[in-house]
């Protein structure tokens, strides 16, 4: 078990346990945090989208085209901007810090 912490857009900070092989995205839902995933972790949409905290951004695995192309379509993209569903919890990324963004696009429903 790991630990990591969303920072809400009006800047509260939650921290949660996080199990390992979970994703963001599914950590997020599992405690009440509100990140859409309106494609349930499938990557078909940007939903997810979360802003991860830079000392922890090297950290994580690199994003496949794939995620790059949907980064592509969210709203205030970041250099440490990832999608939710994409991050894996690992030993390693135990403190893990992401903050969301105040606004998301579902191009699921355009």
């Amino acid at each position: 078990m790991a630990t990591m912490t969303f920072v809400l857009p009006n800047g509260e900070s939650h921290e949660f346990e996080a199990p390992l092989g979970h994703s963001v995205l599914q950590i997020a839902w599992d405690n009440n945090i509100d990140v859409e995933g309106a494609c349930e972790g499938a990557m078909a949409c940007s939903t997810c989208h979360v802003v991860v905290e830079r000392k922890w951004f090297d950290l994580l695995e690199v994003p496949t085209e794939d995620e790059e192309d949907m980064l592509d379509l969210v709203f205030g993209l970041k250099v440490t901007s990832r999608l939710g569903c994409q991050i894996i919890i690992t030993e390693k990324l135990d403190g893990l810090t992401v903050m969301i963004p105040s606004d998301t696009r579902n191009i699921l429903l355009e």
